[in-house]
């Protein structure tokens, strides 16, 4: 073998070595590290996901909680079935303060809303038009859900100023018995 062939067969042999090298080592390699690359992406990508979901999450906690607190506020003016007694007498107290005689007070069925109950009251007041105004001011500022429906005024033709209103006062209650 001369000199100029095994310098020949050196050189295929290098640039076969290379090639296999390169086949069966570099370019696996590099599939590797180009699929570890795209797992990576991916997980970072998940993680800022993640990240979104857990600030909204935290947002709706604190929201949460803000409806809790309100829940808290709307459930503390809503009294008990057997507070009920109370406020009819101060409602009552209420009328007479403001100068209106009680002709009649009658409890209608009670009605059950989400989450509370409706006592109805039909009552029928009479008096002079002030009266009646200062005597739904001081209603309304009562720290208790109230709410007035099916008014009906009529002119006392006897006494000129004076009405008789007729309405449904619909007194609103949690009942604690369950």
């Amino acid at each position: 073998m001369s000199s100029a062939s095994r310098k020949l067969l050196f050189f295929v042999l290098l640039v076969g070595m290379a090639y296999v090298s390169y086949a069966y080592m570099i370019k696996p390699a590099n599939q590797h590290l180009s699929e570890a690359q795209d797992q990576v992406q991916q997980k970072q990508a998940k993680l800022r996901e993640l990240e979104r979901a857990t600030a909204s999450a935290q947002d709706l906690t604190q929201q949460l909680i803000k409806v809790e607190e309100a829940i808290a506020v709307f459930e503390s003016k809503l009294p008990s079935e057997s507070e009920i007694d109370t406020i009819l007498s101060d409602i009552t107290v209420i009328a007479q303060r403001n100068g209106l005689a009680s002709k009649k007070i009658r409890t209608l069925k009670i009605k059950e809303k989400s989450g509370c109950f409706e006592q109805p009251l039909e009552m029928e007041l009479a008096g002079n038009f002030n009266s009646y105004y200062a005597f739904l001011l001081e209603l309304e500022k009562l720290d208790r859900i109230t709410r007035i429906s099916e008014l009906s005024l009529k002119k006392q033709s006897k006494n000129e100023g004076h009405t008789q209103a007729r309405f449904v006062l619909s007194i609103f209650f949690q009942n604690r018995r369950t």
